[in-house]
């Protein structure tokens, strides 16, 4: 049996570029609908066209060029609005207009409180009725895909919602939008509005049913579920969740909810290429300048990360206690254990296994009391810092095969820079110079050839160890060679001689391990 199709409508060009201090322009808009189209949306609302230029011109490049989903312009229920819609549609492979008007009576009375459109409440209701039914009419002249939003459903009188949805539905609405635009609904109240609008709208099985819930009390997500339990087969939402005031039900949260949870939402999917769902997630924070927050659900920097003692525990020994989906599912690269004071003795010692230290139960005591004084201190333990406790407590020491006896740099604006180094070997002291895209670079560069040593270089950082302008600098060096990678440390008030010492310290990590015979198992060395 064939599951039912749950279609996504994507509006986080329109209703999420309305969040607060966010601008999107046309070529923006265009990229992230790129985005959308390989993430596999039904539908990508692209903007309100007679709001500006920009957002005309927007609609127009996407409806001219992307192919696949149906590509949607917002309007009011105003002919001039429905106009430059269709214009700016006008190229699209497979467009939709997208218009509506606010029934609740409190939209009626703050929007139409002028006496053209009627003296009293009901004359107002009866003014709007009409309006709904022109702007869909004429929506329906240009393209046979109309969608109809009841603004504020949530709080609207339901009889006369009912009698607008059945109006416009026989004026050619294909897709009626059930919007609790304030965020107001509770799920149990959302659902059964879904599912008395099916029983009480005579012709409903003509159109679609979408859900378009807002944040405000930071139910959003849970209220378009509830409408797609009670029969909706469209959701409306934004990537993490952006837009208005509190904002959107976050896509991302909707599809997987329903993917993750086909006991509960049987014979449902939608068409979403879950894979895409992160890369999309970060294309938008980027372009919107809104971050995503770390503990965001689903695509959330530590949605896959796992710290107390007690849930390590259990995820190293069976991923499927502490976790509902995989990682890869929706783009992450893997799941991380985030190594805290919390974390334990298990979540340390793989992750010591992960860098190749295989130590003994002794060992392990003492290096876990060193781990919990640092970890007191931070706020995460890294791996160059788990390296630096081995180090001091296993006494896993480099021999001093080479050593920086001279390091001068030159660098400036319009100059080439370029470092001469004289290092010492047991037998000789050895010099070399070189030029590079920097001076640290160039320092590299002139040690390698005066060791005659080119391990890769995986990673460089320097960082201040104390305060004030004399603070010493911390460089650390990730360096690699035949599958094995080796860390160095180096310390100075000059930060180009901190990062010269971290990488001949490096480097006689690795000679030393080499001259040991070590076998290739021990994957990181001191």
């Amino acid at each position: 049996m064939s599951k039912e199709r749950i279609m996504i409508f994507d509006t986080t060009l329109r209703d999420g570029e309305q969040a607060a201090g966010t601008r999107l322009g046309a070529r923006e808009k265009l990229e992230i609908a790129r985005q959308l189209t390989r993430l596999n949306v039904d539908v990508i609302e692209a903007g309100f066209p007679a709001s500006s230029p920009e957002d005309f011109e927007a609609v127009r490049l996407i409806s001219e060029q992307i192919e696949g989903p149906i590509i949607c312009g917002l309007t009011r229920a105003i002919a001039e609005d429905i106009e430059v819609c269709r214009k700016a549609l006008a190229k699209a492979r497979r467009s939709r207009i997208h218009t509506g008007i606010g029934v609740s009576e409190i939209h009626i009375a703050g929007k139409f409180a002028d006496d053209k459109y009627g003296k009293t409440m009901g004359q107002k209701q009866a003014t709007i009725l009409k309006m709904a039914v022109e702007a869909v009419k004429q929506a329906a002249q240009y393209t046979n895909d109309v969608e109809f939003y009841a603004e504020d459903s949530g709080r609207a009188d339901r009889n006369y919602l009912y009698e607008i949805l059945e109006a416009v539905i026989e004026a050619g609405a294909t897709v009626v939008n059930i919007p609790d635009t304030t965020g107001y609904a509770i799920p149990e109240q959302y659902g059964a509005l879904i599912r008395d609008i099916q029983a009480n709208v005579p012709n409903i099985g003509k159109a679609t049913i979408s859900v378009h819930c807002h944040d405000d009390l930071g139910m959003a997500v849970a209220n378009s579920l509830a409408g797609v339990k009670n029969g909706a087969r469209q959701v409306e939402g934004t990537l993490n969740g952006v837009g208005e005031r509190a904002g959107n039900a976050a896509i991302e949260e909707v599809v997987m909810a329903i993917h993750t949870r086909p006991d509960f939402f049987e014979e449902m999917e939608t068409g979403i290429d879950t894979r895409e769902l992160y890369r999309t997630s970060r294309m938008v924070a980027d372009m919107l300048g809104m971050p995503v927050p770390a503990n965001k659900a689903v695509v959330g920097r530590n949605a896959f990360a796992h710290s107390s003692g007690i849930h390590v525990d259990g995820f190293l020994k069976k991923r499927e206690t502490y976790e509902i989906m995989r990682p890869e599912v929706v783009g992450f690269g893997e799941s991380r254990v985030v190594l805290t004071a919390r974390t334990g003795r298990h979540g340390l010692r793989h992750r010591l296994e992960e860098m190749g230290y295989t130590l003994t139960k002794e060992e392990l005591d003492k290096t876990y009391e060193r781990f919990l004084a640092v970890a007191d201190k931070k706020k995460e333990v890294f791996d160059e810092d788990l390296a630096a406790i081995i180090s001091d407590e296993i006494h896993i020491l480099a021999e001093q095969t080479f050593e920086l006896q001279y390091l001068h740099v030159s660098c400036g604006t319009g100059t080439l820079p370029t470092a001469s180094v004289k290092i010492k070997t047991k037998e000789e002291i050895k010099q070399a110079a070189a030029w590079g895209d920097g001076p640290v670079d160039a320092a590299y560069e002139a040690i390698r050839q005066a060791t005659g040593l080119s391990p890769k270089l995986e990673n460089y950082s320097i960082q201040a160890v104390t305060g004030g302008k004399e603070a010493l600098g911390e460089a650390t060096v990730r360096i690699s060679e035949d599958g094995r990678t080796f860390i160095g440390r180096g310390i100075s008030t000059d930060i180009i001689e901190a990062s010269a010492k971290a990488y001949v310290d490096a480097i006689n990590r690795m000679v030393t391990v080499k001259g040991k015979g070590e076998e290739p198992g021990l994957k990181v060395e001191l």
